[in-house]
């Protein structure tokens, strides 16, 4: 994203990334689901789980950045450096995970699965402070590319789609002729 970030543009990222994501759903063949990505362990079908597990994360992290931004910066820093040191079992279970909820949230109910997580992450954003956007803490930047050492809770919101845009370059479906 090359524009200032703000309140407005995390909520345009995030309906882009909603039409994207049922379009790459609804264009999707079975076969072309079950065709491995590029780039990862994954089937197509799971990274799209994964990616949609994203958006979901983001509601448990705006929960932790709520509650460590309001504590002095070395108390998440020190959470954060557990975490890091968790890296390795961390990385065993995202991928697990989006294995089995891939197996969970199929076609329609991952569709609806996403719209519902975007409605809730709007509702959210709107009720945010411009001083809650700015506070942050620190994070475990071994777990992601896109988690930096500190991050603001709009940063946060912004996350989820960095991450969306990352994978969507992964999938190998088959593209509309």
């Amino acid at each position: 994203m090359t524009e200032p970030l703000d309140r407005q543009a995390v909520h345009e990222e995030m309906d882009r990334a909603r039409a994207t994501f049922h379009q790459l759903l609804n264009g999707a063949s079975s076969s072309s689901l079950h065709r491995r990505s590029s780039g990862t362990r994954w089937t197509n079908e799971q990274l799209l789980f994964h990616m949609l597990f994203g958006y979901m994360l983001v509601r448990a992290l705006l929960i932790l950045v709520r509650s460590f931004g309001r504590l002095p910066d070395g108390v998440s820093r020190v959470f954060a450096r557990i975490l890091n040191s968790a890296t390795r079992p961390f990385h065993v279970v995202n991928y697990l995970g989006s294995c089995g909820g891939a197996m969970v949230f199929r076609g329609p109910r991952m569709a609806a699965k996403f719209d519902r997580i975007i409605a809730s992450l709007h509702r959210h954003l709107d009720a945010e402070t411009e001083s809650a956007l700015r506070r942050g803490m620190h994070f475990p930047s071994g777990w992601d590319p896109f988690f930096k050492d500190t991050m603001s809770l709009l940063e946060v919101y912004h996350y989820a789609t960095q991450h969306f845009d990352f994978h969507r370059t992964q999938l190998t479906l088959d593209q509309p002729g």
